[in-house]
């Protein structure tokens, strides 16, 4: 049997141990009321990443801001909260825009809804050289209570932003030049898009996606970066994609020492957050607003500025 004969004078006194087993107790308690009463609502820093993808230029400089899952909503993310983190995604002075999905809100810890045509308003004021772009995300699906029981879409967020003049991508795909040089920007439909329909008719699939028809759009060579909610399409994206965009996991929205326990994803931690390399290119944004309930913890809310090419890093973050 093992004996163990541990003399913890020699790390610190009773009264000393006492202390830092209260301190510990108060921290563990506080914890929850700091993830769901402050940390939530904290104002948005940038999170920047210089990335160098295969199959894109070196001499190819693109800095792109990422707004992801905002889940808009009264408290927590209302109109003018909303109008803050556009004048701060401005700021950033990014040659583009991108808007990854989950505008509506998808928990019942709310004073009060946003219509479409509320949360969009604000977004409106946007702005880019190279101009803002969008695609949808599960829960505008998910909270279309029409587009769920008809089985069909477009849901009403997409009518939303194109009222305020943002292009909202559905297999879709652009090319866009800048200083004479191509790239192509393709935009997936939300691949569980009618993951809750319950009743019939149903689409023939649970995705609004198409990523073979999305990237027949794309006709040179120029090298494409796309758009896509959930981050697990990652596994199919074929080389000729250099770098895709991504939400939807909010970073497992609890995140300690770089892991969560909850993550909404068929690969766990694998594509939870950040810029991973394998098996192509991916950067995941955590987002904004929260999902299932108004908490974050390691996790606080962030705009994304991801810089492309080995000059990049020309453009400050804010």
């Amino acid at each position: 049997m093992l004996d163990l004969d541990l003399d913890f004078s020699r790390f610190a006194t009773r009264r000393q141990m006492l202390q830092w087993l209260a301190a510990l107790g108060a921290t563990v308690a506080a914890a929850p009321a700091y993830g769901v009463g402050i940390e939530p609502n904290l104002a948005p820093h940038v999170v920047d990443y210089d990335v160098q993808p295969a199959g894109w230029p070196e001499t190819f400089n693109l800095s792109i801001a990422v707004i992801a899952d905002l889940h808009a909503c009264e408290p927590w993310m209302d109109q003018e909260r909303i109008a803050r983190i556009v004048t701060r995604t401005n700021a950033i002075g990014a040659d583009l825009i991108v808007l990854l999905g989950d505008y509506v809100a998808s928990h019942r810890f709310i004073t009060g809804q946003l219509e479409p045509a509320e949360w969009a308003e604000p977004l409106k004021d946007l702005r880019a050289p190279l101009g803002v772009h969008a695609v949808l995300g599960n829960n505008d699906w998910w909270q279309d209570t029409t587009v769920q029981r008809t089985g069909k879409g477009p849901p009403a967020a997409k009518g939303a932003l194109e009222a305020v003049g943002i292009p909202v991508y559905e297999n879709e795909a652009v090319r866009i030049t800048k200083n004479g040089r191509a790239f192509w920007l393709a935009g997936l439909g939300d691949q569980l898009a009618y993951q809750k329909t319950r009743k019939p008719p149903r689409s023939h699939r649970d995705g609004a996606d198409d990523l073979p028809g999305t990237l027949a759009l794309v006709t040179d060579d120029a090298p494409v970066i796309l758009m896509a909610h959930e981050p697990d399409i990652i596994m199919r994206v074929p080389e000729r994609v250099a770098l895709t965009l991504s939400g939807h996991t909010h970073g497992g929205q609890v995140r300690l020492f770089g892991w969560s326990p909850v993550v909404p994803s068929d690969y766990g931690n694998r594509f939870a957050y950040g810029h991973i390399c394998e098996p192509r290119d991916i950067v995941v944004s955590g987002g904004l607003g929260c999902s299932i309930m108004p908490l974050r913890l390691g996790m606080p809310p962030e705009i994304v500025l991801v810089r492309v090419g080995s000059s990049s890093a020309a453009v400050p973050a804010v």
